[in-house]
């Protein structure tokens, strides 16, 4: 049982093919090598490296007009002349892409250049597929009696939160998320990156931090189903459906004869898989985007650090828009997004076709080409959370927040934290050795260092 909750808020206030280039030869030793931008490491469930092929997802996060498309583009141009089969993933109606790429981009795969094909996505269409699976299995089930065969798929439009939803649901299938699902709808042609240009940073973050979220949703509906009398009569017809439609456990449905109990452990360790991708910077690449003239544009890049941080992501670097006539870094906007890389990348033009070869070669300095490569291993990341058992102490980093805005709840006897910022909520499982009541808190240089008690 929960306990009450106990709330501290902080309240005060405080201020084409290319030819051989010597740059690129880390990218060529590693693609002979182990493919280490693209491969994470397997365990010893998983499948055998042999015969499985991980890909990496990139995105951007960062306020409208801070280069968040064209960063999205110029990674996606950079990754593909690396020789990394890579697919831009667009979903904005906005023409920028198209200019950029000087070609038109729909909503079939479409092949721009060598090793570089791109595809926008639209969630009129993208609805369509999952409703006819579901009628499919309708069919072979017959749990509605024809009801769900009547319904007329293109008359549906798109109810807000829908956008999110589909989306996941095009980048499971092209990044094989969750196992058996992927291996049986991904698309055939594989990829070594997929580049996610999302609507919004915001709609983004919450992709991003849906399947850990999902996970707590999962836990009371697994209580609704298992303890209740109407959970117990719908919840095996309800998840027959479900695993008829999308092959949750593999070609074909393989729940039959499974126990309640097994098919919502392996619900679970679906999430936990999906939401373990995003802190391996192996698998997700997550980068910020900004003007580092603009006050604006700096203040909100270091806002979606803190909220990528509360989604659970691992944040690899920055890139700041060069302007068109400098190529001076900001100082003072390296020393802001200081431990992770910082690196700037040139002013892209619309008005007249651009010569990719000339920009990725020349204009695109060392540093963003490294920064956008896979970290080396022995490289240092710095965590989000540090538990300091002799100081009973849990000290969280949270850029772009200041104390007004986070409020700390516990429950369930002191065995963990639930932190709330940036509309976002995240739980900490304590350790142990300082499990208990929060004796108080304090904001230093990003941190928010926690004492128990």
């Amino acid at each position: 049982m929960a306990s009450s909750a106990a709330l501290l808020s902080l309240s005060s206030s405080s201020p084409s093919i290319i030819p051989p280039n010597p740059k690129f030869d880390f990218f060529v030793r590693k693609r002979r090598g182990a493919r280490a931008l693209t491969t994470a490491a397997s365990s010893e469930n998983d499948v055998p490296p042999s015969t499985q092929k991980s890909t990496k997802l990139v995105t951007f996060l960062g306020k409208g007009g801070s280069g968040k498309t064209t960063s999205a583009i110029l990674a996606a141009q950079h990754y593909a002349m690396a020789g990394l089969k890579t697919y831009l993933v667009i979903h904005s109606q906005d023409p920028t892409a198209d200019y950029l790429l000087n070609c038109k981009i729909g909503t079939s795969p479409l092949a721009c250049n060598k090793n570089l094909s791109a595809v926008r996505l639209e969630t009129t269409k993208m609805l369509l597929e999952p409703l006819n699976q579901m009628k499919q299995a309708d069919a072979h089930l017959n749990m509605t009696q024809g009801v769900l065969e009547g319904v007329v798929g293109e008359e549906l439009g798109v109810l807000p939160g829908m956008d999110s939803l589909f989306s996941a649901l095009a980048l499971v299938k092209l990044m094989g998320f969750f196992g058996n699902v992927s291996q049986r709808n991904r698309q055939k042609t594989e990829f070594d990156i997929i580049v996610y240009d999302g609507i919004a940073a915001e709609e983004t973050i919450r992709l991003i931090g849906a399947t850990s979220k999902a996970r707590l949703y999962l836990k009371y509906l697994r209580n609704l189903a298992e303890r209740t009398d109407l959970g117990r009569l719908a919840g095996p017809s309800l998840m027959r459906l479900a695993d008829e439609a999308m092959g949750l456990s593999g070609t074909g449905s393989h729940l039959d004869g499974k126990m309640s109990a097994e098919i919502w452990d392996i619900m679970e360790q679906t999430l936990e898989r999906g939401s373990s991708i995003f802190a391996d910077p192996r698998r997700f690449g997550c980068y910020l985007t900004l003007d580092p003239k603009s006050p604006t544009s700096v203040n909100s890049a270091l806002r979606y650090w803190g909220c990528a941080i509360q989604s659970g992501a691992h944040v690899s670097g920055a890139f700041g828009i060069a302007s068109p006539n400098s190529r001076v870094e900001s100082v003072e906007a390296v020393k802001n997004f200081s431990p992770i890389p910082f690196a700037c990348i040139p002013h892209l033009p619309l008005d007249s076709p651009l010569d990719w070869n000339e920009i990725v070669l020349k204009a695109l300095g060392e540093d963003a080409r490294e920064l956008l490569s896979m970290p080396s291993h022995n490289s240092t990341t710095m965590p989000s959370v540090k538990f300091d058992p002799a100081k009973k102490s849990v000290t969280l980093f949270m850029p772009g927040f200041d104390k007004s805005e986070i409020k700390l709840y516990q429950y369930r006897g002191g065995s963990e934290l639930l932190v709330e910022a940036g509309d976002q909520r995240r739980v900490i499982r304590l350790p142990s050795q300082i499990q208990g009541k929060v004796g108080g808190a304090k904001f230093i240089e990003r941190s928010l260092v926690i004492t128990m008690r």
